[in-house]
């Protein structure tokens, strides 16, 4: 449920965000001899950590490193499903699935990101735990849901109330898909039109989580607009929950548009992220799903302040080479079922072909585009980088057809020549410092079993 709490910045984060700097300069330093110590761009950063040099551990040792340091991360996330705000804000999803609210004067399948992201609606609803439905009181000022913090409680002792400002830009979003039904007693087909929500972006939105009348959490976003764009040029969202936890995003949108999010529990930061990319968003945005809107982007993935994932993508590359890896692929014809002299082995040793040159294509393609590197900050070393390569899983094996005379046509009796036909993946290996490769998914299959099981409890913790 933390997942849809958190959509509206996630998604606004996708297209947005970034960082600005306050111009602190005395007007009396002398700029000649006391000189601003400048923030390293992101670019400046990743180009730093490239240059570390290989460590000197095995590749044992390091995954041994590893396990450690991602059990510290998850002791620290696992005391969010003790949060009291994050179970209350829980619960309140659930009681949207149970009974679903109407802010949007009789359309319906609202939830907690049309909260977040809408202006200029009100109401208070309230939760009727007996007849298990939302009771909704007019309100001209304000937007509030008053309901029980935890599912086993029966009385309303939460309350999350949001206040926003509009902006200009008016979107429509689908609420309930239109659907065709067949009415027996008519005997004939009955449309049910799709239900749409008209409503304006808000510049800005606070919303405050109390729970017995302590304040458990707040969120603001702000966002600002040009040219009835629906994706922000700036965008900036902060939740804070008195149990310790900051989770911030930020972003501005642009000729190189860049993100930044950090999650942090009582100052130490858990999980870091800072991204850029010269895509063209609003064109994406308007579904061109063309390659040279892409663009390239680069990040920095840090956890607990020491490991950090560098990725650096030619996106717009990535994409044309890919384009053009397909149309290179002729797709050779069916053979005739009344031909004798039709070739079927022919045809599928051709097809085995063109899905090998596609799948090592396109392990080649992400080698050449994207540069994804792991590197420990503490020990200033990389560990390993991220490579592709195409790996056959298995194979599914048939016999070919055979002609049958007297018919005049191809028939699989069972006694055609077999034929193999391989199952290729594009399969993710890390390479070490000796140059040793090891699949991703071998590396992490031993030894990090716990550390799967303790990932797989905390997730699910968020989607009941």
């Amino acid at each position: 449920m933390i997942k849809k709490f958190l959509l509206c910045a996630v998604v606004l984060s996708q297209f947005a965000i970034s960082c600005s700097s306050d111009d602190n300069t005395d007007p009396t330093t002398d700029p000649k001899t006391e000189e601003p110590t400048k923030d390293k761009t992101l670019a400046e950063q990743i180009a730093e950590l490239v240059k570390k040099p290989y460590s000197s551990l095995t590749p044992a040792q390091q995954k041994q490193k590893l396990e450690v340091e991602a059990n510290e991360m998850l002791v620290q996330l696992n005391k969010t499903k003790s949060s009291s705000a994050i179970e209350a804000i829980q619960n309140l999803g659930h009681l949207f699935s149970i009974d679903q609210v109407d802010i949007f004067d009789g359309k319906s399948s609202n939830g907690i990101e049309e909260i977040l992201n809408i202006s200029g609606v009100y109401g208070i609803y309230t939760w009727d735990n007996t007849k298990k439905i939302w009771v909704k009181t007019a309100s001209k000022t304000e937007l509030k849901f008053i309901f029980p913090a935890k599912k086993s409680q029966t009385t309303n002792n939460a309350v999350l109330s949001a206040n926003s400002v509009s902006s200009d830009i008016k979107v429509k979003n689908t609420d309930t898909y239109g659907e065709w039904n067949y009415d027996s007693e008519k005997q004939e087909m009955i449309h049910t039109p799709t239900v749409y929500d008209y409503f304006f972006l808000p510049t800005s939105t606070d919303a405050t989580l109390t729970i017995d009348n302590v304040q458990s959490a707040s969120l603001t976003q702000t966002a600002k607009y040009s040219n009835s764009k629906p994706a922000p040029d700036e965008f900036a969202y902060k939740m804070s929950l008195n149990d310790g936890y900051v989770w911030e995003m930020s972003g501005k949108k642009g000729t190189a548009t860049t993100s930044k999010a950090v999650l942090t529990y009582n100052g130490k930061i858990l999980v870091d992220f800072n991204g850029g990319s010269s895509a063209n968003i609003d064109a994406l945005l308007n579904n061109e799903e063309l390659a040279q809107y892409k663009g390239k982007a680069n990040g920095l993935f840090t956890l607990l302040d020491n490991f950090v994932i560098i990725a650096d993508m030619d996106l717009a590359t990535e994409a044309a080479d890919r384009e053009a890896l397909y149309k290179s692929l002729v797709r050779p014809a069916y053979p005739d079922y009344d031909k004798a002299n039709s070739n079927h082995k022919a045809y599928y040793t051709t097809i085995n072909a063109n899905e090998k040159k596609q799948s090592e294509g396109i392990a080649a393609g992400f080698n050449k585009n994207f540069k994804l590197i792991l590197v420990s900050k503490k020990d200033g070393t990389k560990i390993a980088e991220l490579v592709q390569h195409s790996d056959k899983s298995g194979e599914y094996t048939f016999d070919l057809p055979v002609w049958y005379a007297k018919g005049g046509y191809w028939t699989w009796d069972g006694t055609g020549e077999l034929f193999s036909r391989p199952y290729l993946d594009e399969v993710l290996y890390l390479k070490f410092n000796d140059n040793t490769e090891v699949a991703a998914s071998v590396y992490f299959s031993t030894g990090f079993n716990d550390l799967l099981t303790k990932y797989k409890d905390f997730t699910a913790s968020f989607k009941k």
